[in-house]
């Protein structure tokens, strides 16, 4: 906030309060919206969140930025919740289901009103919004501070997935979210169709605050590239199953070189990309029932066969057969794919099992967990970034998207109604509906991989010019930090 709300009678700094109902760790947008008010707004920073995964060393290393963890971790509560309410008779479980909020409402109220210095505006996530909403809305009428909402998506269609859109009880968490959502001073949201949705049916005005890369997504040099796959070379060599073609043959002369990686190689001075390396192909998931990544898979398994087909493969012709070919240097018109997974989630084990079940010769899967600072590298690195979010509202857009576009990676999305907002068609990505759409996009662009595949350099070009066209400090100059400083200028 400019100038006078900067500093408040005494000599005070102006003081925000970002609350997420979530590991802090794996709430980026919010981490950007606490690094802007502390550099941008020259506020303190109070996080109101739980723990679980680090944040962005940025945050860590502010001294604008202070962070107030909830005891454990959201994932912890949840398993404790879930383990005591299964030892319940069935009459009693739904009592529970209505303790869990109650208690996440009391303790989100104690940390807002007693463990943290008087805000002056509050800004907080959504979803989730049972008890979030209603625990910050009373905070802000006891401390008199202002009321902002960050809408991310619609916590009703979330709870839907579960329960079914006919349940009473989304209708009830539907009916909490429209009436402390009309509550709030001020609103931002993620897109155009949801502030369309939000001002038809909902009474709210909104404020379109576009997912931008902060800085630290950026495409990487060979040297970053290099270092980041020598980190990451050991678990690169580690197949989910017993082999497959990447770790076949090469995991003790890894373990071993550290001048070489799966895709570089260091001589004297120089960093070299190898002509036969895997093309990387990078997703990121929650591992939950609205991201199908069972369409990954099967996608997988197709271009394997494509492959194998277009090649004139027999296929009495053993994997160890071509493995041998690739690890005597052998290229071939289309390359092996190095899917690496990122996330954590509750679906995460049952697919790693399904994979270990899936015979390929040239696709192999990984699955990590990398750091704030790792994470942006990865994307910078790879050659092409898979995302299967669909969203349960129609209406929000997938943030993992706009961080590949930062480092210049183009995407192949799941198509779904404003997707379009952000990926466009033969300039920065390609849409899909089925597996079978992926495995065909798959084959189109990496075919001549690495040097002759044109169709993926267009898209690469185009990835480039879109993540270099904005970014996340400028959007929220622009249009977040006039809207929080006229709502809290009427507290």
């Amino acid at each position: 906030m400019a100038g006078k709300n900067n500093e408040k009678k005494g000599g005070r700094r102006g003081r925000a309060c970002v609350v997420v109902l979530g590991d802090i760790g794996r709430s980026p947008r919010m981490q950007y919206h606490a690094l802007s008010l502390g550099n941008q707004a020259s506020l303190e920073v109070d996080v109101v969140a739980y723990g679980g995964s680090e944040p962005h060393t940025a945050l860590l290393a502010n001294p604008s930025i202070h962070f107030h963890i909830m005891s454990g971790t959201l994932s912890n509560f949840q398993k404790q919740w879930f383990t005591a309410n299964q030892r319940l008779p069935k009459i009693l479980q739904p009592i529970m289901l209505l303790l869990k909020p109650i208690v996440q409402f009391l303790t989100l109220l104690w940390f807002l009103c007693v463990k943290i210095p008087s805000p002056d505006v509050f800004i907080v996530q959504n979803p989730p919004s049972v008890p979030t909403l209603v625990a910050v809305k009373w905070a802000s009428w006891l401390r008199k501070s202002s009321f902002v909402i960050d809408w991310h998506n619609f916590g009703y269609t979330l709870l839907a997935l579960s329960l079914g859109r006919n349940s009473h009880f989304v209708s009830l968490y539907k009916w909490f979210e429209k009436h402390y959502g009309k509550m709030a001073d001020a609103s931002l949201c993620v897109t155009k169709a949801m502030q369309h949705e939000l001002a038809q049916n909902w009474g709210i005005n909104a404020t379109v605050l576009y997912d931008q890369p902060p800085d630290i997504f950026h495409e990487a040099s060979l040297e970053e590239r290099h270092k980041l796959f020598c980190r990451l070379n050991e678990d690169l060599f580690q197949p989910l199953g017993v082999r497959d073609c990447v770790s076949n043959g090469t995991s003790l002369i890894a373990s071993r070189c550290r001048n070489e990686t799966l895709f570089t190689n260091e001589v004297g001075s120089s960093i070299y990309l190898k002509p036969n390396r895997p093309a990387l192909v990078v997703s990121s998931t929650s591992w939950t029932p609205d991201e199908d990544f069972g369409i990954l898979l099967e996608a997988a398994v197709m271009y394997d066969r494509r492959v194998a087909a277009i090649l004139g493969e027999d296929d009495s012709v053993d994997e160890e057969v071509v493995w041998k070919e690739i690890s005597d240097g052998k290229q071939c018109l289309y390359p092996r794919l190095l899917f690496i997974i990122t996330g954590k989630g509750p679906e995460k084990e049952k697919y790693e099992a399904k994979i270990k079940r899936l015979k390929l010769k040239r696709v192999a899967f990984r699955t990590m967990w990398l750091s704030a600072d790792d994470y942006p590298l990865l994307l910078g690195s790879a050659d092409l970034g898979v995302c299967l979010h669909t969203s349960s509202s129609g209406l929000d857009l997938p943030m993992k998207v706009v961080d590949m576009f930062g480092c210049g990676l183009p995407v192949c999305a799941v198509s779904y109604s404003c997707i379009k907002e952000l990926v466009r068609v033969d300039k920065n990505g390609l849409l899909f509906s089925s597996s079978s759409e992926l495995a065909d996009e798959l084959l189109l662009l990496f075919k001549g991989f690495p040097d002759d595949c044109d169709a993926l350099k267009v898209l690469k070009y185009g990835a480039l010019e879109t993540g270099s066209s904005a970014r996340w400090t400028t959007e929220w100059e622009e249009h977040a930090k006039p809207l929080i400083s006229e709502a809290s200028s009427f507290c």
